[in-house]
């Protein structure tokens, strides 16, 4: 009897301690400086990735734009989604950059990931390439955004190009 009440003391604690832990850490303020260049931890797929702040690591989804889904366990990957995944992987993977968030807009989404305009290490604008290449179709959740005209013109553009996703994937999307 009393080791099960010993077993029981120790299981609560140990929730307790956590959760501590993490109202504690989710709590933390992360400062973005968007001057400063931030080393890049792990890209997830071709519209979100991690970097390192500090002793943090935070995940970023760039802002105005989607890529087609490959991460959804449930789901089998969008039409050119492994395409875009490579790509971003290829243009972020070991490479610094600087994250600059949109005025007047919310700092994260509904996942906790900071919403931002993405540049690389030498100037190269993430989000306008990938949206340029065919990549990734302009997006708006919410409120519209600093460069959402120009985001939209660029898409059109790729479309009536057919490049990349709208060649291969234009009756798919909707």
């Amino acid at each position: 009897m009393k080791y099960k009440k010993i077993v029981t003391i120790a299981i609560v604690a140990c929730v307790l301690c956590i959760g501590i832990y993490y109202i504690v850490y989710s709590a933390t303020v992360i400062s973005i400086d968007q001057e400063k260049l931030y080393q890049i931890v792990y890209v997830v797929d071709g519209d979100t990735f991690n970097v390192k702040i500090g002793s943090h690591e935070i995940r970023v989804r760039m802002l105005g734009i989607d890529t087609p889904e490959t991460v959804d366990p449930r789901k089998p990957a969008q039409c050119y989604g492994n395409e875009a995944s490579d790509q971003t992987k290829e243009l972020l993977s070991g490479r610094q950059v600087r994250l600059k968030l949109n005025p007047n807009r919310e700092e994260k989404d509904k996942y906790g990931r900071y919403l931002a305009y993405v540049y690389r290490d030498d100037n190269l604008f993430v989000n306008e390439f990938l949206l340029e290449n065919g990549f990734a179709r302009e997006y708006t959740y919410g409120k519209s955004y600093m460069l959402q005209k120009e985001f939209r013109e660029i898409e059109n553009k790729a479309k009536t190009e057919n490049i990349g996703l709208w060649s291969t994937c234009a009756q798919v999307i909707k």
